[in-house]
């Protein structure tokens, strides 16, 4: 199975999810395909070997869902009444099974653990950038810690990007999900 089907794959299932968070009536189930939306984003970035930006879409998403459970708890009551219905039951043990499967068939495409990615896209040893950072990072940046040279100068619109989406993710958590809330103003009699 090549990677352009695992692509297809997760764009099928990202348009499936999206149309079943837009025309669901009910809160939490929108909420949940959102979610399953973010973590398919992830797997895609994942697979196209930023594995930065993966990390980074995850954590915003699972603070994301947090946030909105909460909010859809509090708003919407579901209560699951009677036996769950067989068809229901065997649609998901499908998918489940569906999604396993293109799971661990695209991580036999992946290379062995410790390759580096150059090696794999087939790149000389002077076409990488890695190189380039570990040969010029002290005459170009005046950095002489190179980890530091990448974070700060040659990525540093990167960097403070998942930052930014990072700190804007914990304070919306911490916002929504605080113990004690504003005073409001008493109505005057």
């Amino acid at each position: 199975m090549g990677m352009s089907y695992i692509f297809l794959f997760f764009m099928i299932f990202l348009v499936v999810a999206a149309l079943i968070a837009v025309h669901t009536k009910d809160l939490l189930s929108a909420v949940i395909c959102v979610g399953a939306i973010g973590f398919g984003g992830s797997l895609m970035f994942l697979f196209l070997r930023a594995p930065d930006i993966a990390i980074t879409q995850i954590a915003v998403e699972v603070l994301g869902l947090v946030i909105l459970i909460r909010a859809t708890i509090s708003r919407d009551k579901t209560f699951i009444s009677g036996d769950r219905e067989f068809f229901g039951i065997v649609v998901s043990v499908a998918l489940l099974f569906a999604i396993s499967v293109v799971g661990l068939k695209a991580f036999d495409e992946l290379p062995e653990f410790g390759t580096p990615v150059f090696v794999v896209a087939g790149e000389t040893q002077e076409n990488i950038a890695s190189q380039d950072y570990i040969e010029q990072s002290l005459s170009k940046t005046g950095a002489a810690n190179v980890v530091a040279a990448v974070i700060l100068d040659f990525r540093a619109y990167d960097t403070l990007g998942e930052a930014t989406v990072l700190f804007t993710s914990i304070l919306g958590a911490v916002v929504i999900l605080r113990k004690k809330a504003r005073n409001l103003p008493e109505a005057a009699p």
